[in-house]
């Protein structure tokens, strides 16, 4: 064992771990101090993850949990190695802050470490206003903005700032982004309707979001809100106050989202179709992104509508509904984890944002705002409404077309217009942030898959270093590998120019090989043909 070997085992003291990580490397061959390393650290969580962030080291060490930590490189803080507790202490922590909220009068509290993206949608969403600052907090305000300003007045024109001076600004900054992010004060009558989402944030602190009200609780809340007759509203106040206290929080669980896949070992030669679910997370990732493109290239989304419209006019593609246009929010059922923190959804969130705190509160305001809106920003927030009815998922097929699923040739239509709506705005998921990683997509993919994604990035010697590993491994390598080079999976690939699939004339395209399903072919009419293993069946 040379010495580097050596000084990356003492980050655990656990003997028996340190022993079958020596025992894998040896059998490997492959035992860089850096594989050691990650090996012995890959049950733990770091300390820079939010989790760890929330509950504070202190706390974790304080309830008995150990850390890892480097004795001889940077480790950013160690690693949490009881992840068990580390899980506990995250539940307990939201469930108490949660009780907080819960004190304020709200009818129910969802509490999780985390929620998928789109998980406020159906929910109304309730405009509250931000408090008023205290004469005391004013004067603090004040003060901390003043001497911001004059910092970046004095340093304006440095090339580099001091470390006291840099770090001065970045405490003053936070403090006032204290008072922007204050809670918003919402109305007793629409509280006791309404909820709030309790998680935490990106950075490790609390993150609650309030004022949702749910479908079921719609109508109670348009009751109440509503403004009658000043007698009545009189009476409906005292009664209101008898009957209605402050409601318990929910109970709700800290849930935490698993990971489908396989480990076991793929001899088989021939690469195999993805799985149905792997598809449907990748293209989940290129709607989003896609979306994203779209909203930013109001004369794209222009242009999609009026095929929309067009198709119904002249084609006779019936859709019901009063002006038989519209755009239909379509909801992402296939998600990694990672989905809600990505760079498209963060843009996207934030343009909403940005919107909504545009647009006036009373609906009935809406159309007179809209008519006098610049033409510059009407296609921008066409463009913006448009995105949120871009579907490019992939979904099995309806195989009998007695369901309500998509059929073979519905999917390949779906498929065509995404490539051609992709082309229009330039998307490249390498360029959105999106990178192969073990999580979703190396460790969801046969060996063969992973060395046929290195041989195509990085050429047939980096497939020659990872070969003789077993699969967990090479998934891990292979995500290094690749991690710089924008090579990206079939599903988020433009696919070759083909005919247009957007008016059937009675045939279908054949799906792409990757679409295939394992059980079946699909026929020159759009129909599965069973192969002649399910025929024999």
């Amino acid at each position: 064992m040379s010495l580097e070997q050596l000084m990356a085992f003492s980050v655990t003291a656990d003997h028996i771990r340190q022993e079958q990580v020596w025992e894998t490397i040896n059998k490997s061959g492959y035992d860089e101090p850096y594989q050691i390393r990650r090996l012995l650290t890959e049950r733990a969580v770091r300390a820079s993850d939010k989790r760890a962030r929330f509950v504070g080291l202190p706390a974790y060490e304080a309830a008995g949990g150990n850390v890892l930590r480097d004795l001889f490189e940077e480790d950013g803080g160690g690693w949490l190695e009881d992840v068990t507790l580390l899980e506990r202490l995250v539940a307990d922590k939201l469930r108490t802050e949660a009780e907080t909220v819960a004190a304020e009068g709200w009818k129910w509290l969802d509490v999780a470490a985390s929620f998928p993206y789109g998980h406020d949608h159906g929910h109304r969403r309730l405009q509250g206003t931000p408090t008023d600052l205290t004469s005391d907090e004013q004067a603090s305000f004040d003060a901390l903005q003043a001497e911001y300003d004059a910092l970046q007045a004095k340093y304006d024109d440095a090339d580099e700032l001091p470390d006291e001076v840099d770090a001065r600004l970045g405490e003053l900054e936070e403090a006032l982004e204290a008072f922007a992010n204050r809670p918003d004060v919402f109305k007793p009558a629409e509280i006791i309707h309404a909820g709030a989402f309790v998680s935490i944030d990106g950075e490790g602190g609390l993150q609650v979001e309030r004022g949702y009200v749910r479908r079921e609780d719609e109508a109670a809340f348009v009751a109440a809100t509503t403004e009658p007759h000043p007698e009545a509203s009189a009476a409906a106040s005292v009664a209101d106050a008898a009957n209605h206290g402050v409601p318990p929080v929910q109970r709700a669980t800290i849930t935490v989202a698993g990971q489908v896949g396989a480990d076991e070992e793929d001899d088989d030669d021939a690469i195999r179709p993805l799985l149905d679910r792997l598809v449907t997370e990748l293209t989940a990732h290129r709607t989003l992104a896609l979306r994203d493109s779209v909203a930013c290239h109001p004369q794209v989304a222009m242009t999609a509508l009026l095929h929309k419209l067009c198709v119904d006019a002249f084609y006779q593609t019936y859709t019901p509904g009063c002006l038989e246009a519209g755009v239909r929010h379509v909801q992402l059922p296939g998600q990694t984890p990672d989905l809600k923190e990505s760079v498209s959804a963060k843009s996207i969130a934030d343009r909403h944002a940005a919107w909504n705190a545009d647009l006036p509160t009373d609906e009935q305001a809406l159309w007179d705002w809209l008519a006098v809106l610049d033409d510059a920003s009407r296609l921008a927030l066409l463009a913006h409404c448009v995105s949120f009815g871009v579907n490019a998922l992939f979904e099995k097929v309806d195989r009998y077309s007695g369901g309500h699923g998509v059929t073979a040739n519905g999917l390949q239509r779906r498929l065509d217009q995404a490539d051609r709506l992709a082309r229009a705005v330039n998307l490249d998921m390498a360029e959105v942030g999106w990178r192969p990683t073990v999580d979703n997509y190396l460790g969801r993919v046969t060996k063969n898959r992973i060395l046929e994604a290195v041989r195509e990035a990085k050429g047939e010697a980096a497939v020659q270093l990872i070969d003789h590993l077993k699969k967990t491994e090479m998934a891990k390598e292979a995500e290094r590998l690749l991690a710089d080079t924008r090579w990206l999976p079939e599903p988020m690939r433009l696919a070759e120019m083909t005919p247009p699939s957007d008016v059937t004339d009675g045939s279908a395209q054949p799906l792409p090989e990757f679409l295939a399903d394992d059980e079946g072919q699909v026929s020159a009419a759009g129909e599965i043909e069973p192969t002649e293993a399910v025929a024999a069946e």
